[in-house]
């Protein structure tokens, strides 16, 4: 008897409940449980009114695998059975990408690592804090391996209990983990056709994603022959698939295709002609290089990156009598710009083709790299302060060319690397583009963009009528040195906070104690300067070489929950997509502690009692996602609507399939006025 026939039996018996004891058919009897599983809640206190996620987590013992929700050629999906209180409703069943499994000629989707199937709960309103919540589920499900297949059941129990939502840190790390083994929404329409006996599938695709060893998977049964041939062609910006059709005639096609690495992307297609968008890469790379340098230009007033311009303010009004000077320097300046911009730029590409899931200013979302940025600010705001001599920053020092273009090549590095977490007008748009374009267009707009940062000093240095409005150096420029040490100090400060917000207390006291080091290690150099001591530097490089070396394993990312605001709701692509179906207005934007632009628009539009008054009033719901860390959903889902960064804001009205992008710069006008709209 053939393995394929022995799965048949064995399926057809447990799918009409008959008894494995009274078949003709023999198993070896298994005591132990094939593939244990459990019921497990992101939060045992969901508040009323909202919704939680539960995980049936799968475990398969050895050689053993389950199946995914369409097997393939044998098995079964799984089989739930809810038993909820009054008013309590589950809702569709993700799945993670599952895995290709031949045996025998027939082709299986499975899962042979343990796995987690997550399912939305959804909480009514109006429940007493402290109500009990008991969730049963009866599953039943299919184990098998190479030679046989074992039906399986269980019953899996949990008691919630109504209350604030609060997330246990280790709960919620690993239902991220979970979340990333989920397929992602293509986030466009593809289309198919059918003829001869071949399916063709078009999928929206960028050309410069890597995949590895694709498949797809259809979510109907008999759609596609399972274990036929899939052949790939891309073709630009579009990945067509073809393979054997199935016996089932369809006119909408939805299925899962897996990119490689545990990847994969949910595809609806409807039949039809399939219309290639030959959109004109060279039209697009222009138009965002365009979008880019204005970016760039705009991106001098934003609240973020003004502190450094004062370190070059200083070196402009240095040089302003020497037009050599100023245009070596100005040139030193632009060369480090765009050259961060380049380097983040490919490393963005680079783990982006890798399959991580991150956005523009990525390098943020890193404690470490805090870090040095906040010892490396709170130097330069010592320096101009006075505390110590620095000879590239020192207004009036007669130095030499090399060191005054080192000093500026450094410089604008710095100001591309702590400016480019902001997002300005006209950088969304060319920033999502570039995500999607060639390498090459790619990086050509992140080059760009450093031009666009270091432009006004460019001309500057090469404009003698711009040079000729500078005012003649002399004594104020001490005191303008002085003064702007303030805003340095206040970005180390702002540094200091968002640090606050990802790591633990015990990390935050020793980065105090670091800088302190540090600050001791700068004053006691400024007074071997001041003694003309010979290596005057030496405390100030073992300050700094101690601090980093102390610093930097202490800090652990912290593990929690980002405090949710009362009347707002943390992001979850399900619950959003309930509220849409409910017809709710949905005002949902995405922030970040590290983005000044983010939280000057939440004081000023979002944050006020105007604004919640008009919301409350037409029962707008408000969500908010927080990518201070990191979240690979968040990532997903900015690249969904074309951007690659914080902040966005989108506004659902009842009715209409896609949202409203709101300006990147809000007022209460400006959400008020979407209520009246």
């Amino acid at each position: 008897m053939s393995i394929s026939t022995i799965k048949a039996l064995v399926l057809l018996l447990f799918l009409s409940g008959t008894s494995l004891a009274t078949a003709e058919l023999q198993l070896p009897d298994y005591d132990e449980v094939l593939i244990a599983s459990s019921l497990v809640a992101e939060s045992q206190t969901p508040a009323s009114d909202s919704s939680v996620t539960l995980a049936i987590f799968m475990e398969p013992q050895g050689e053993w695998h389950g199946y995914w929700k369409e097997p393939g050629d044998a098995g079964l999906a799984p089989q739930l059975t809810w038993s909820l209180p009054d008013g309590v409703s589950a809702g569709e069943t993700a799945y993670p990408v599952p895995q290709t499994l031949l045996i025998d000629g027939l082709m299986n989707h499975v899962y042979e690592h343990p796995y987690a199937l997550l399912v939305p709960l959804r909480i009514p309103a109006g429940l007493a804090v402290g109500t009990s919540l008991a969730i049963g589920l009866e599953m039943r499900y299919l184990a098998c391996r190479y030679d046989a297949c074992v039906p399986e059941s269980a019953e899996l129990n949990i008691s919630l209990r109504v209350g604030d939502g609060a997330h246990d840190a280790a709960v919620q790390t690993q239902f991220s983990q979970w979340r990333q083994a989920l397929p992602r929404s293509l986030g466009s329409k593809a289309s198919f056709t059918v003829d001869d006996g071949v399916f063709r599938l078009m999928v929206p695709f960028p050309e410069s994603m890597h995949i590895d060893q694709p498949h797809l998977y259809s979510a109907t049964k008999n759609v596609l022959v399972n274990s036929a041939e899939q052949r790939f062609q891309r073709n630009g910006d579009v990945l067509m698939i073809e393979t054997q059709a199935g016996q089932q005639h369809i006119e909408s096609f939805a299925g899962t295709l897996s990119l490689g690495n545990g990847l994969g992307l949910d595809v609806e297609a409807s039949s039809g002609v399939v219309q290639i968008n030959n959109e004109n890469t060279l039209t697009v790379t222009l138009l965002a290089l365009g979008g880019a340098v204005l970016g760039g230009i705009l991106l001098n007033l934003m609240p973020c990156v003004f502190p450094i311009l004062s370190l070059k303010a200083l070196s402009i009004a240095r040089s302003s009598s020497h037009a050599t000077h100023a245009r070596r320097e100005a040139v030193a300046y632009t060369l480090g710009v765009v050259l961060v911009c380049l380097m983040l730029g490919g490393l963005l590409l680079v783990l982006r083709a890798g399959g991580t899931q991150v956005g523009w200013a990525f390098q943020l979302q890193d404690p470490r790299v805090i870090l040095v940025l906040l010892l490396l600010t709170s130097t330069i705001a010592f320096n101009l302060s006075g505390l110590f001599e620095l000879s590239s920053l020192n207004a009036g020092s007669g130095l030499a060319d090399r060191e005054g273009t080192a000093g500026a090549f450094w410089t604008g590095a710095l100001a591309a690397f702590v400016a480019t977490p902001c997002t300005g007008p006209f950088m969304a748009a060319a920033l999502g583009a570039a995500l999607i374009l060639p390498t090459g267009a790619a990086l050509l707009i992140f080059a760009g963009l450093g031009l666009g940062i270091a432009l006004p000093f460019l001309l500057l240095g090469f404009v003698p009528a711009l040079q000729r409005c500078l005012p003649k150096p002399g004594a104020w420029m001490q005191t303008l040195r002085n003064v702007l040490a303030v805003p340095m100090f206040l970005t180390a400060l702002a540094l200091f906070w968002v640090l606050s917000q990802q790591v633990t207390a015990t990390a935050l006291v020793a980065v105090i104690g670091c800088s302190m080091l540090l600050a001791l290690g700068l004053w006691v150099t400024g007074l071997r300067q001041r003694a003309f001591k010979k290596t005057a530097w030496l405390p100030a490089v073992f300050a700094a070489v101690l601090a980093l070396f102390l610093g930097l394993p202490l800090l652990e990312q912290k593990r929690v929950l980002i405090e949710q605001k009362a009347d707002q709701l943390a992001f979850d692509e399900i619950q959003l997509e309930r509220l849409r179906k409910d017809n709710k207005p949905v005002f949902l934007y995405f922030t970040a502690d590290w983005c000044v632009t983010c939280k000057v628009n939440e004081q000023v539009a979002i944050d006020r009692d105007e604004t919640r008054k008009a919301f409350a009033q037409a029962a707008v719901v408000v969500m908010r996602g927080d990518w201070t860390n990191g979240d690979a959903n968040i990532t997903a889902f900015l690249g969904q609507h074309g951007r690659s960064g914080v902040p966005l804001y989108l506004w659902y009205t009842p009715g209409e399939s896609e949202p409203e992008v709101l300006p990147q710069v809000l007022t209460p006008r400006t959400l008020i006025k979407q209520i009246a709209n």
